[in-house]
């Protein structure tokens, strides 16, 4: 198992920036994809970016695609969503979910969650 913690949200004003971490426990963390998931109030929680165990591919929302960066160290334990030219539509509450299966580009394949963030960006 995984536990993982999310920490970085906060209010911000469009055109803005945050960087969002989650620290994980464990001695596995390099075998597990990671997703970082956002749920805004009364919608689905959406996949946003995901990377694979090693780092070598990553999967990006159309939404974000050019703003958002996902990147992980497996020497900390740690992922990171680097969020650049925020958007009012932006503001949601972030999870950081974890997986080992191969299909990680799915939301259904992520097994554990973190409590979540949340991200404010005002106009």
């Amino acid at each position: 198992q995984v536990q993982l913690v999310e920490s970085g949200g906060g209010l911000v004003q469009a055109g803005g920036s945050l960087r969002l971490s989650c620290a994980a426990s464990g001695r596995t963390f390099s075998s597990y994809a990671m997703g970082w998931f956002r749920q805004a109030p009364g919608k689905e929680r959406d996949l946003v970016a995901a990377i694979t165990g090693s780092g070598s591919l990553t999967y990006y929302a159309d939404s974000v695609k050019g703003r958002f960066t996902i990147s992980r160290d497996n020497a900390k334990n740690t992922v990171s969503l680097s969020m650049n030219s925020l958007k009012t539509d932006d503001t949601a509450v972030y999870y950081c979910a974890a997986t080992r299966s191969t299909r990680w580009g799915r939301p259904t394949a992520y097994d554990y969650w973190g409590q979540g963030t949340q991200v404010t960006v005002s106009s």
